[in-house]
């Protein structure tokens, strides 16, 4: 199926959950934000997100700087 991730379609197979593409991408939850379908979602709701075809995902992360 596919999936729009931060603007680029990507192709994943069914039944991926919201943590599962995460952690495929070896990210930090701690350090991003994760926006679904418009609506920023909590660490803690990510497994029980199942995506669906044409869903959208942006990821968004906290960079420190001075």
């Amino acid at each position: 199926m596919i999936l729009t991730v931060n603007g680029k379609e990507e192709l994943i197979r069914e039944g991926t959950t919201l943590a599962e593409l995460i952690g495929f991408r070896k990210l930090t939850p701690e350090s991003i934000l994760v926006e679904y379908n418009n609506d920023i979602v909590n660490q803690e709701t990510w497994p029980g997100i199942i995506l669906k075809d044409h869903d959208r995902v942006e990821i968004l992360r906290f960079v420190g700087g001075g």
